[in-house]
């Protein structure tokens, strides 16, 4: 059977799947998930994970080195992972899962993909890291600008939070203005002006904000309903000439996946234009992911500024900010703006790097096609699968990203995304786990997979799904 005719086509030109509220409420209210979940994860071994968790949290608090790590959102032991191949993970108790997690995005071609673990293993001969510069840089920084027209320079920097905090002082700079407008449940990394109605853990966590920056930091940054054009006017008017940048997520993927409605994008470009301030699209999770050019060719948008990581680091810690020749060329050395790393450019993230973008350069048409086709199947078979089951479910899917979010109603911004049963998500999380599926352990991330992720996975994918919202 292919793929195709899994599910039946159900998606708009948006990218939207609702699946209305039926008569049937016990996956939301009488918890009979919890009890059946309890009772399937005695017969999933868990020891050895426990043990870890417990040695983790002598050394790091909640037992982990990001938040969301840790499960509390959705119940449970985190299992620890020992290895990962293809489309699968293994913890440490010998389980294995289908992961649709893929170390939250960069796993396009699945974990361990030979060529990037070959590329690695030869630039590791000639030592990890040098502190200098090194062909492989402008090597890599040819495929991107060769994906992303709108990148005509570019800086590597070691993570997203790195690039899109630097792509800010740059706008700052760039415009003489202090004001960053964001939107709601975007989130552009833990830097001190960007934790303001953040998403991804801060969403997940029920966090406003953070505790430990300062109100005169937090004050310059506004943040706005996601799609909403006349609020981003509104704040054009009440500043005038005050705003220095508008930073988003082209696709939101950290309020859960929302999809950008129609003329939304177009119109931010045309209001900062008009009034000087400058566009920043953070590609950290769709860059190379919902097109070979990310958000920017899948949507037509030529911003200012772009920031990307994950897949074009290969999986290793890898961040970028680009953009017009004109705004990157008041960097330092050049320029008056300082950034610098240590580890910028390492040698092994390049090197991953290279593989990742050159195998998806070489093959965009196969792989490009697959991920649609195998993503729409998983996104829409579940859904359906929850339909029959009478529970109200709404799917949101842009590519090879989407979110199963427990509501009935459309999720277009963060504010409808919150009003999730979480409760409900964290039993169906438990569920699939136990019956060998791995899912972002909150509501407010968006799943991946990759291209590694076939037929056998897919199906078995919704027939777990058929028993969890049954069980």
């Amino acid at each position: 059977m292919e793929l195709r005719s899994i599910v039946q086509n159900v998606e708009n030109e948006r990218g939207l799947v609702m699946v209305p509220a039926c008569a049937r409420k016990d996956f939301y209210t009488d918890g009979s998930m919890s009890t059946q979940t309890s009772k399937l994860s005695a017969t999933r071994p868990n020891t050895r994970s426990h043990e870890l968790q417990q040695r983790a949290e002598r050394f790091f608090p909640g037992g982990v080195n990001s938040p969301v790590r840790a499960f509390q959102a959705v119940g449970g032991a985190p299992p620890f992972v020992e290895r990962a191949e293809g489309a699968y993970v293994v913890d440490a108790d010998g389980n294995r899962y289908i992961d649709y997690v893929g170390s939250w995005g960069p796993m396009i071609l699945g974990h361990a993909f030979q060529p990037v673990v070959e590329a690695i293993e030869r630039a590791a001969r000639n030592s990890a890291s040098f502190g200098a510069s090194t062909e492989s840089e402008a090597e890599l920084a040819e495929r991107i600008v060769a994906c992303y027209p709108a990148i005509e320079k570019m800086r590597f920097v070691s993570s997203g939070t790195e690039a899109t905090m630097s792509a800010i002082r740059l706008a700052r700079a760039a415009t003489g203005r202090k004001i960053i407008v964001k939107f709601e449940g975007c989130y552009h990394g833990h830097a001190d002006g960007l934790l303001v109605k953040a998403g991804s853990g801060v969403a997940t966590f029920g966090i406003p904000g953070s505790a430990g920056v300062p109100d005169e930091i937090a004050g310059l940054t506004h943040p706005l309903p996601y799609n909403d054009l006349a609020e981003l006017e509104a704040a054009f008017d009440a500043h005038p000439d005050g705003i220095a940048a508008v930073i988003l997520e082209p696709v939101v993927g950290n309020a859960g996946c929302i999809a950008p409605a129609p003329g939304f994008l177009s119109g931010v470009r045309e209001l900062t234009r008009r009034e000087g301030a400058l566009m920043i699209v953070d590609e950290v999770m769709t860059g190379f992911r919902v097109a070979l050019g990310g958000a920017c060719e899948r949507f037509s948008i030529d911003p200012d500024l772009v920031t990307l990581g994950k897949i074009v680091g290969g999986g290793l810690p890898v961040g970028v900010f680009g953009g017009k020749q004109r705004y990157m060329d008041m960097l330092a050395p050049l320029g008056p703006v300082y950034q610098a790393g240590t580890l910028s450019g390492n040698p092994l993230a390049m090197a991953a790097g290279l593989a990742t973008v050159d195998y998806l350069l070489e093959h965009k048409n196969e792989v490009y096609s697959l991920l649609e086709e195998s993503a729409k199947a998983v996104a829409e078979g579940v859904a359906d699968e929850a339909s029959k089951a009478g529970v109200a479910l709404t799917m949101n899917r842009v590519g090879a990203m989407w979110t199963w979010f427990f509501s009935a109603g459309p999720v277009r911004n963060y504010e409808e995304a919150a009003k999730s049963d979480t409760a409900a998500f964290g039993r169906f999380h438990r569920a699939m786990l136990d019956r060998g599926v791995w899912l972002p352990p909150s509501q407010f991330e968006a799943a991946f997979l990759g291209t590694a992720h076939g037929e056998a996975e897919v199906q078995a994918t919704i027939n777990a799904a058929r028993e969890a919202f049954r069980g």
